[in-house]
C-alpha cells in the first residue's frame, strides 16, 4: 500500500438507491475532484463545507452532485477527504469512478480508509477493528461493544498495563549498564506485585471474552428434549418462518438446524437439535450423539418437556441430566394446550415455563425468561469487555510471558533474561493497539472490511 497515492472507492451500498456517496482521500484529492467540478474552485473553499456543482467530462455534463470537503488533518484518514454525493444510479457512480480514475487516483483497497486513519494516528488497531464491528452490528448488544471500544475503552485498560510495565522493563534495562557495579534500580518484590497485579487484570478481560464472544456473534443457546417434544415447532415458532421440518415421525430432526433470533437487543444463536433417545438408525444415532455435545458446548439450554407423552421417570430422568451438565438452561413444558394434569403438577417445584409451540402461547415470557437467565451485568454496567479472538489471544500470550517473568524472579535468573521476558509481554501487548505491527496482521484485519470504509 502507497499511502502517498490517491484512493477512491464508493462508500455506500452497491445497487439502486436515492443518492450514492463516493470517497476520495490523498494528497491529489483537491486538485484531482476539482479538475472535473464545475462549480466553486475547491482549492479555496474551507474545510467542512458542502458545495453544489455538476461534475463534467470535458463539456458532458455527468452528474449534479453535492461535495463535502474535508482538509487534513481535520478528516476520517487525515488527510484531504472530498465525498462526492451523487444520484444513487449505479451507471452514474460507474461514470465518475471511471473519471477521476483517469485523473490519477486509484480503486482502494478492503479496508484501505480506515487503514490509512491507523497509520496516520487517528486511532489505534484496536479502535480501527471496532469500525468493522460497528458496521456489522445487529443488535443494540454488538452495537455498544463495538462503540465503547471505538471510543477507546479497551485501548485506555492495554495502554495502563504497558505504561507500569514499560516502567519496570526501563528500571530494568538501566541496571544492564551497570551490570558490574551490582545496583538494583526496580526492586524485585514490586515488580511481582505489579506483576501479580496486570495478571489479575488481564483474567478479568480474558474471562470476558467469553461473554464479548457471545454478543459478537450470539449467545449460543440449544433446544434440546426427546422425540416429538415441538423443538422444531418452537424453532419455527420463534422465527416466525420454516425453518426445521416438522413432522409427527419421531427422528425427524437429525442434525442441528442453527439461526440467530434477536431478543430485546440480544443476539441469542439458536440450534435445534435431534430429539434424544437410543435409536438403532445409524444417522439418527450420529445427531443425537451431536446433541449431546451441543448441550456441553452451550451457553444456554432449552429443554423441552412433552407434556402430553412424557412420564414422570421420564421428567426425573431428563431433569438429572441436564442438572450435572451443569450448563444454565430453562425448563419448558410444552403442548400446555394439551397437557396431561399430572404432569403439570410434577413440574410445579421445577418452576417449569408452560408453553404451547404450535399455538405460539407464551412465547413472549419465554423470552423475558431468556433475558433474566443471560447475566449481561458487567456489559451493562459498562465494564470493558473483549469481543475480539485475535486480542484474546494476544491477551492469553501476554499473561504466559508475565508467567515466566516471576518464574525467573523466582528463580533469581540475570537481568537479561528479565527484560526479555518483560519485553515479550509488551510485544504482545503491542499487537492489541499496534505499537507492535506487521505487513501481514495488518493485511490480515484490514482484508476483512467493506471497500471504501
Amino acid at each position: 500500500m502507497n499511502i502517498n497515492d490517491t484512493i477512491i472507492a464508493l462508500a455506500t451500498a452497491p445497487g439502486v438507491g436515492a443518492i450514492g456517496v463516493i470517497r476520495v482521500s490523498g494528497p491529489a484529492t483537491i486538485a484531482i475532484v476539482n479538475s472535473v467540478f464545475r462549480g466553486k474552485d475547491l482549492t479555496e473553499v474551507p474545510s467542512h463545507t458542502i458545495h453544489l456543482g455538476t461534475i463534467r467530462d470535458e463539456e458532458k455534463i455527468v452528474d449534479e452532485v453535492l461535495i463535502s470537503i474535508f482538509r487534513g488533518p481535520n478528516s476520517y484518514t487525515k488527510e484531504d477527504v472530498i465525498e462526492i454525493s451523487c444520484h444513487g444510479s449505479p451507471y452514474i457512480i460507474q461514470q465518475l469512478i471511471r473519471l477521476l480514475l483517469t485523473k490519477g487516483a486509484r480503486l482502494a483497497k478492503a479496508g484501505e480508509f480506515t487503514q490509512r486513519a491507523f497509520i496516520n494516528g487517528r486511532f489505534d488497531l484496536a479502535q480501527a477493528e471496532a469500525v468493522a464491528d460497528l458496521i456489522s452490528s445487529e443488535n443494540e448488544s454488538m452495537h455498544q461493544a463495538a462503540m465503547n471500544q471505538m471510543r477507546g475503552g479497551f485501548s485506555q485498560e492495554i495502554s495502563k498495563l504497558r505504561e507500569e510495565l514499560v516502567h519496570f522493563a526501563s528500571m530494568i534495562e538501566l541496571e544492564l549498564d551497570f551490570g558490574e557495579e551490582d545496583v538494583e534500580f526496580a526492586s524485585r518484590d514490586d515488580l511481582k506485585k505489579l506483576i501479580y497485579s496486570l495478571k489479575g487484570l488481564i483474567t478479568r478481560l480474558t474471562e470476558s471474552f467469553t461473554l464479548g464472544n457471545a454478543i459478537k456473534n450470539g449467545i449460543p443457546t440449544v433446544i434440546a428434549g426427546k422425540p416429538n417434544a415441538g423443538k422444531s415447532t418452537l424453532l419455527n415458532a420463534l422465527l416466525n418462518e420454516e425453518k426445521a421440518i416438522v413432522s409427527d415421525v419421531p427422528g425427524t430432526t437429525r442434525d442441528v438446524i442453527e439461526d440467530v433470533i434477536n431478543v430485546d437487543g440480544i443476539a441469542f444463536r439458536f440450534t435445534d437439535t435431534a430429539g434424544i433417545r437410543t435409536t438403532e438408525d445409524k444417522v439418527e444415532a450420529i445427531g443425537v450423539e451431536r446433541t449431546y455435545a451441543k448441550m456441553k458446548e452451550a451457553s444456554v439450554i432449552i429443554y423441552l418437556i412433552d407434556l402430553i407423552n412424557d412420564t414422570k421417570e421420564d421428567i426425573e430422568k431428563q431433569l438429572a441430566y441436564l442438572k450435572a451438565l451443569k450448563v444454565p438452561y430453562l425448563l419448558i413444558g410444552n403442548k400446555m394446550d394439551r397437557a396431561d394434569a399430572n404432569l403439570l403438577n410434577a413440574l410445579e417445584s421445577e418452576n417449569a415455563l408452560m408453553i404451547s409451540a404450535s399455538q405460539k402461547e407464551n412465547l413472549e415470557n419465554l423470552k423475558e425468561a431468556l433475558k433474566t437467565l443471560v447475566s449481561l451485568d458487567d456489559f451493562k454496567t459498562g465494564n470493558t469487555i473483549v469481543t475480539n479472538l485475535r486480542h484474546y489471544e494476544s491477551l492469553m500470550e501476554t499473561n504466559k510471558a508475565l508467567d515466566q517473568v516471576i518464574d525467573g524472579i523466582d528463580r533469581q535468573v540475570t537481568n537479561d533474561f528479565v527484560a526479555m521476558d518483560i519485553r515479550n509481554s509488551l510485544f504482545h501487548l503491542g499487537q492489541i493497539t499496534g505499537e507492535i505491527t506487521t505487513d501481514d496482521l495488518l493485511e490480515n484485519i484490514f482484508s476483512k472490511f467493506c471497500i471504501g470504509k
